[in-house]
């Protein structure tokens, strides 16, 4: 890989990986391994910005320890801690050069209101747009959509005032993510939300999951990887009351199409399909598949030469298939 002068030369729009926290940091890492290697792997210089998390140095010393196990060449920390050192150009210098950017957890309404709408904010917008891989678990993953879940309870029935949005970063457009989401069980507030903006698509992941957000061409593309799955609430043609429900009352959300994709799910956000699932072919159903197709194939020929008995052609059959077997 050709390097810049802070790091390996990237192009085009970098992917995205929105994590719904609890990432496995102790066994196969399988999520955060797939941030390392999407940031150049052996190549990459990684940032992690900890503005949202209430703990010290220490959370970048984790994430520091865990990117080196999984390959990264370089990772340091950035961490504004209020809007005026999100808006200094030697904060936001740091980010020069990165080839990937990782949000911690911790509480997304800070994270949102240090750093949405600032130099800072921009400078993450803009380095995806040069190549660079932006991440986040939890807080880090709310605050990449349009609309972010600022605060509110879990509950499985929407009902009215029972979250709050603030702006996010907008890497995913006419979004609104929310994590932990089975863990925690975060379907009705994400609903609600869909429910008063039938707009925008929202988006729960589970713990140790991501989703991967690909541009191809003019489309974006989503995949999840990891141990859960990506929920998707699309109200596009919903019909709800949500203009007129009283409050706490619950919430009408009629005609909502619901996705749930498991690990290895594809889905097309542009047009909001899924992409139709590759079939796996188990490989010793071909092989025997493929010595049926043979014995049919000598069969037929066998029949049209007219030189053999339906009683020599079921011996010699079963012949072959004590053969294959042994």
């Amino acid at each position: 890989m050709p390097m810049g002068a802070h790091g390996p030369a990237r192009s085009g729009v970098g992917d995205l990986l929105v994590i719904g926290g609890a990432e496995d940091k102790l066994g196969k890492r399988t999520v955060l391994a797939e941030f390392v290697k999407r940031a150049g792997g052996p190549d990459a210089r990684i940032a992690v910005v900890p503005t949202a998390s209430s703990l010290g140095p220490e959370i970048v010393d984790v994430y520091a320890a865990l990117f080196h196990k999984l390959g990264a060449a370089e990772v340091y920390g950035v961490r504004p801690e209020d809007r005026s050192q999100a808006s200094s150009p030697d904060v936001v210098r740091q980010l020069d050069g990165a080839t990937g950017i990782f949000m911690t957890g911790g509480n997304q309404l800070k994270l949102s209101t240090v750093i949405a709408g600032t130099p800072f904010g921009d400078a993450i917008v803009e380095a995806r747009s040069r190549g660079a891989v932006v991440g986040g678990t939890s807080a880090g993953a709310s605050i990449q959509s349009s609309h972010m879940v600022a605060f509110g309870p879990g509950g499985s029935t929407p009902k009215q005032r029972m979250t709050q949005v603030a702006a996010g970063l907008g890497l995913v457009q006419n979004c609104v993510i929310d994590q932990h989401f089975a863990q925690r069980n975060r379907y009705g507030r994400l609903l609600m939300i869909v429910a008063q903006s039938p707009q925008l698509l929202g988006m729960g992941v589970d713990e140790d999951t991501g989703a991967v957000i690909s541009c191809a061409g003019d489309r974006e593309m989503l995949r999840v990887v990891g141990r859960g799955s990506v929920t998707l609430f699309d109200g596009s043609h919903m019909v709800t009351n949500a203009h007129e429900a009283r409050e706490r009352r619950p919430i009408l959300a009629s005609g909502v199409v619901l996705h749930v994709l498991p690990p290895g799910a594809e889905f097309d956000l542009t047009s909001r399909t899924l992409v139709p699932p590759r079939r796996e072919v188990d490989p010793a159903e071909a092989d025997e598949l493929a010595m049926a197709n043979r014995d049919l194939r000598k069969m037929a020929r066998d029949i049209a030469a007219g030189d053999v008995s339906p009683s020599v052609l079921r011996r010699r059959i079963a012949r072959r298939s004590r053969g294959a077997s042994e």
